[in-house]
């Protein structure tokens, strides 16, 4: 892994890293919410392997990237477009997960021209999305956070600062307290003790400064995004766990409707954490302009 430095447009700090073959078929890899560039990856022998150079970076407000207030998912992309610039990567394919899945869907529709191929796994549809009932399915916990976002800064900054303890300090805390909320299928991807470490490392980068990202993020996922997923021109591979609780399935099958080359794969029996599990064959896809195909979450 690298770190690298780069400046935005307007001045800020941005934090990014490549990962794998720095030769190899570019491709980013846009975290959750919260999450950081220091999120879960395929080990980088594996992406050496593969041919893949996989470039990562903290969204404004995470990790060691400043923050921009009032941000809207389609700022993604400015960013996004200077980390490419920086690294003279023109042309790339762009991966999203949960939170990162938004971000991802914006740089597809902006940067077209740059970007081969996107991937948004187990995403969020946008929150006017039409005959979408955004919260059906989701967990408790989450609708808590939504419901605040949608009440204003005032409240979803102190729900936020509340679980800032246990998800920065004591990540392993955090997972035994949603352990009730979660799926089997999740829960038997959170067994992992490599899986654990890596989300403990990750939330306790994301959340170094504080939770200004997480609700930067929570509030743009209530706004207008600021495109329409309907203007993608490009491929757009979708992939959701059926059972997921966190980023309910109907809102990836509400994207693919509305996505007009999109590429569905929904997996029974996988929920919101096996998208960890699928990111080396997802990130080989998406780099080498490939189809996501379905079966990836079956047993070998």
């Amino acid at each position: 892994m690298t770190s690298i430095e780069v400046k935005a447009r307007d001045g800020r700090t941005l934090m990014a890293a490549t990962w794998g073959d720095p030769r190899g078929a570019p491709v980013f890899l846009l975290h959750g919410m919260p999450g950081s560039r220091l999120g879960q990856l395929p080990l980088e022998r594996m992406l050496i392997r593969l041919g893949v150079r996989v470039v990562t970076y903290d969204r404004p407000g995470y990790g060691q990237s400043e923050r921009r207030p009032g941000r809207l998912v389609r700022d993604a992309v400015e960013d996004v477009a200077a980390i490419a610039d920086r690294l003279e990567v023109e042309r790339f394919g762009v991966v999203g997960r949960s939170g990162g899945a938004p971000h991802a869907l914006a740089c597809a529709a902006l940067l077209s021209a740059r970007v081969v191929r996107t991937a948004a796994l187990v995403g969020l549809a946008p929150r006017d999305a039409e005959g979408l009932d955004w919260y059906q399915g989701m967990t408790p916990s989450n609708i808590a956070a939504f419901r605040a976002g949608e009440q204003g800064l005032h409240r979803v900054g102190p729900l936020l600062a509340a679980r800032l303890v246990d998800m920065r300090d004591q990540p392993q805390r955090m997972l035994e307290a949603l352990r009730h909320e979660l799926p089997p299928a999740d829960l038997s991807v959170i067994a992992d003790a490599g899986l654990r470490s890596t989300l403990s490392r990750n939330y306790a980068e994301a959340l170094r400064a504080g939770v200004g990202g997480w609700v930067d993020d929570l509030l743009a996922f209530l706004q207008p995004w600021g495109f329409d997923v309907a203007d993608i021109r490009g491929p757009v591979d979708i992939w959701h766990g059926e059972d997921d609780v966190f980023s309910p399935v109907d809102h990836s099958i509400w994207l693919a409707r509305h996505i007009p080359h999109a590429n569905l794969v929904l997996e029974s029996r996988a929920a919101h954490f096996e998208a960890w599990r699928l990111l080396a064959d997802i990130l080989c896809r998406i780099a080498l302009k490939q189809p996501i195909r379905p079966g990836l979450a079956d047993p070998a």
